[in-house]
């Protein structure tokens, strides 16, 4: 979605502190089955919810989600929610976030650090950055 912009980057940390002050804030999860049952998830239980499970793109072909604005809306997030986009490195929310806003959705957020953020030195990622990285609340799948 080259031109298309969105609300901007926050990390991870900083996505949680917005779902601690707005109760009404999304986390959106838009990595695939695969890695929500095999990486793990965001735990936001002691916020009172979950994270929205919505693929931006379909494992194992990859292939964008062409429904993906409306199984947000089907999940009940309002156009004028803050909605914060996670996925393993930041690279795939932020497509969401830009498809979102193209949507009329007013303030995506891109969780830019991800998940598990980049790899460090071994290749292993989780340890750099991100949300596990950060000690955030997660649960395996």
């Amino acid at each position: 979605m080259i031109g298309v912009s969105y609300a901007g980057d926050i990390t991870s940390a900083e996505a949680w502190q917005r779902l601690e002050a707005d109760p009404g804030a999304a986390l959106v999860d838009v990595r695939t089955d695969a890695e929500w049952n095999f990486v793990g998830l965001p735990d936001l239980g002691s916020l009172g919810r979950a994270p929205v499970l919505v693929s931006w793109q379909a494992y194992p072909s990859m292939a964008v989600n062409g429904n993906f604005a409306d199984d947000i809306a089907a999940r009940g997030i309002a156009k004028d929610a803050q909605v914060l986009l996670l996925c393993r490195s930041g690279q795939r929310s932020a497509a969401a976030a830009a498809a979102l806003t193209a949507a009329g959705y007013s303030a995506c957020y891109n969780i830019a650090d991800g998940f598990e953020g980049p790899p460090d030195g071994e290749g292993h990622r989780g340890r750099v950055a991100g949300w596990k990285a950060a000690g955030l609340p997660w649960i395996q799948g």
